[in-house]
């Protein structure tokens, strides 16, 4: 069973407290549930933007083109995407390689 399935609320946000009357978490709550979440697994610097930064680098290292990446984060500038996505080095190697030889 998956989270949403096991859910008994009513309530539309993703995620909820735990307790009734079941409330939309808060930003920092969300952040401080992944960073408890984290170090309960030995995983440092858990934190909401990291999951944005993975799924924008992960997206454009599949071929996704940035200006969709920008537009599914919401940023109005492009700048602003590119320094969500850290650029593989070995990526830009085989693009190179793809594209100009």
């Amino acid at each position: 069973m998956n989270y949403i399935e096991s859910r008994t609320d009513n309530n539309i946000a993703l995620f909820v407290s735990l307790n009734k009357p079941y409330s939309r978490l808060t930003e920092s709550g969300v952040e401080l549930r992944l960073r408890e979440m984290g170090k309960k697994l030995g995983v440092e610097k858990v934190h909401p933007h990291k999951f944005r930064r993975t799924m924008a680098t992960r997206a454009i290292e599949k071929g996704m083109p940035i200006e969709q990446v920008q537009k599914i984060l919401g940023h109005e500038q492009i700048d602003t995407t590119l320094r969500y996505a850290m650029v593989n080095q070995n990526n830009v190697k085989l693009s190179h390689r793809k594209y100009i030889s």
